[in-house]
């Protein structure tokens, strides 16, 4: 009787591993983790591998799924270094295939993938499948061997206007950062950047004096010569090229001239056309010249077979004019409507911002077919906007305005709020049905307010982009993620900026020691051009007496000095700012050097001592009435040891800060 009893026992046993067994080799792969989120995903078991020959297969006779495929190619090599040939033909195991399928239910940029012995991604046009390719690479990125899981997705956006602004005119932003800017955001399928081209500082920082205060144009300009910045600006055939360069990652660039308000580095060039009542900052609506100046300025970048603004759509400012009088108000109407038709006329969208509930008169403006940046409910009641017959792209201040080091609007957004609760239907109070036609899609911005606060470009990169990472979810992906914001927040530091982009000067994931040598030597070449927030550099030093201007590293963004060119004392510089620890080394001493810092300070030890923290500090103006934070943060430069006379040994470059 016992011996009949085990032998049961063993055959349930035996059934009940045949099963687990079973289950186990038939279980669902659950949904990939991609930002956006993916819409619809069906898993299957097992996962696909990218064969040894691998390759991209298409329709190489249509150009668009030539270049997608080419662009795949490229990236995959950059972010994998392994070379996808492209080729036409049938496809094998372990190859990517890319066509267009028509399927009326993708839209213009969904797209569809199948991963099985090979990976199939659909589209109807090549949007899409430009798009898809990006999912492919953040799921490759995720595992070592570039495995896929198997499983069927389909995906397509909520909104189909996802982007962001810089302003560039308060402080010059690089082309090479807004080129890098460009990749991150096609990474994560956000498809407009607006470029805010000149703008200008506020006057209580300079003397209450018009004169005196910051301005700036960013374009080259032969029609008013002297006009462009001289501190940073962009060629048009940079800006041309830059255009089309972002075209070919589908991110539409629609560059901004700001007037009749914000117009100070217009007015700085020709006094005559500033406003003498409402500050000159504001144009004078009623000077004929201020429609001449504009109508030339214009002229430059539109007219002309192949015009500086090749984009569809061009945006002219017309936000916060003074509204102090109904005749100034009309006359603001009058002035949209006119440079809203003159862009027209050139065959181009006009793009405005929100202002003609503030401007609120009897001067008709024309609203079918223009854009408007719906960024302050006081300034432009979205759903009397919509009434009138405009398209909202939604901005609002108060959830999406970055404002860095400033004391208002936001330093970081709230991720965590806007991953839960926004989507670009909610314009500040007002709350639109969800995929309302009216609402093309939304942005958020940086607006560098605070001229000479210190504040890097690195600084506003570190800002964007977590920021850009999470709506990125809510404009695409709308008002329902399926995974919690916690667990989004942790995973998404796993994936890259973009195919390599590296703005953030990650080095490793772990916190270790990620770099050492037991010398530096004059003119040392490191393997990494820098590191960013979150970081210790230490070493031993034999000083030695070091000119004005002796560097200890320099990468293309930043110089450490051991003597700085003003004081002679440690210090740095980056983006025009000279940042100085107030100590120095004489010759023959010796000492033990921490160097830490994160986007709040930057802290140097010598022998485990602190001796100069630099943190953010206040900035007096007007004896004490005005204010300003100034920050004083680096990201830690690598490339290249400098031409120093001291002796440097043990170091070590950790992607952590030291306690």
């Amino acid at each position: 009787m016992k011996l009949k009893k085990n032998r049961f026992l063993r055959k349930q046993l035996s059934l009940f591993l045949f099963l687990l067994i079973g289950c186990a080799a038939f279980a669902q792969n659950p949904k990939p983790f991609v930002i956006p989120e993916l819409k619809e995903w069906k898993g299957k078991s097992g996962e696909f591998v990218p064969g040894g020959q691998a390759k991209v297969v298409c329709d190489a006779k249509n150009k668009d799924v030539l270049r997608v495929a080419c662009a795949f190619a490229a990236d995959y090599e950059q972010m994998f270094g392994k070379k996808l040939e492209v080729v036409s033909g049938k496809a094998s195991e372990g190859d990517f295939v890319l066509k267009l399928k028509k399927d009326k239910q993708l839209g213009k940029e969904g797209y569809a993938i199948s991963v099985a012995k090979e990976v199939t991604a659909t589209a109807p046009t090549a949007t899409g499948l430009y798009w898809s390719t990006r999912t492919l690479l953040q799921m490759s990125e995720q595992h070592a061997e570039r495995a896929l899981p198997k499983g069927a997705l389909r995906d397509y956006p909520d909104y189909g206007l996802r982007g962001f602004m810089m302003d560039c005119g308060r402080k010059f932003i690089p082309m090479n950062y807004l080129k890098d800017l460009v990749k991150i955001m096609s990474y994560y399928k956000l498809n407009t950047l607006q470029v805010h081209l000149n703008d200008n500082g506020f006057k209580q920082y300079w003397s209450h004096d018009w004169d005196k205060t910051y301005s700036a144009f960013r374009l080259e300009c032969d029609t008013y010569p002297g006009l462009t910045a001289r501190d940073g600006y962009y060629t048009k055939k940079e800006f041309v090229d830059f255009q089309k360069d972002a075209a070919a990652q589908f991110v539409e660039i629609i560059p901004e001239i700001d007037a009749p308000a914000h117009t100070l580095a217009f007015t700085q060039y020709k006094p005559e056309i500033g406003s003498k009542e409402y500050g000159m900052d504001h144009l004078d609506l009623f000077n004929p010249e201020t429609y001449r100046f504009m109508d030339g300025l214009f002229k430059e970048y539109l007219e002309g077979e192949n015009p500086v603004f090749c984009g569809e759509k061009v945006h002219i400012g017309t936000d916060e004019y003074s509204n102090k009088d109904q005749k100034v108000v009309e006359k603001f109407r009058e002035f949209t409507d006119r440079y809203i038709k003159l862009v027209e006329s050139y065959g181009k969208q006009a793009c405005v911002w929100g202002a003609l509930t503030h401007a609120n008169g009897e001067t008709k403006v024309k609203s079918d077919n223009v854009i408007m940046g719906a960024w302050y409910n006081g300034y432009a009641e979205p759903k009397e906007m919509v009434k009138q017959g405009y398209k909202l792209i939604s901005i609002p201040d108060g959830f999406l305005y970055i404002v860095p080091a400033a004391g208002y609007y936001y330093d970081y957004l709230n991720t965590s709020f806007l991953y839960k609760e926004w989507t670009p239907a909610h314009v500040g109070k007002e709350v639109f049905q969800e995929k309302d036609p009216a609402i093309l899609g939304g942005m958020f911005a940086v607006w560098n307010d605070h001229v000479g606060n210190g504040i890097s470009v690195k600084d506003i990169h570190h800002r964007t982009f977590p920021a850009l990472q999470t709506l990125a979810v809510k404009m695409w992906t709308g008002a329902n993620p399926t995974m919690d914001f916690a667990e989004f927040d942790v995973k998404r530091l796993a994936l890259s900026e973009g195919p390599a982009v590296n703005l953030l000067g990650r080095i490793g994931n772990e916190p270790k020691v990620v770099y050492e040598a037991a010398a530096v030597t004059p003119g040392m070449e490191l393997p990494y051009a820098e590191i960013g927030y979150g970081y210790t550099i230490s070493f031993d030093i034999e000083a030695a007496d070091e000119a004005k201007g002796t560097e200890l590293f320099r990468s293309p963004n930043a110089v450490v000095y051991l003597s700085d060119p003003v004081s002679g004392r440690w210090g740095f510089a980056r983006d025009g700012y000279l940042n100085s620890f107030e100590y120095r080394l004489y010759n023959g001493e010796k000492a033990h050097i921490e160097i830490s810092g994160d986007q709040n300070e930057t802290v140097m030890k010598v022998n485990g001592k602190v001796v100069s923290e630099l943190k953010k500090k206040t900035l007096y103006f007007n004896e004490g009435k005005d204010k300003m934070s100034y920050v004083q943060t680096l990201v830690f430069p690598l490339e290249k040891a400098g031409q120093f006379k001291s002796k440097i040994q043990n170091l070590k470059v950790y992607n952590y800060r030291v306690k």
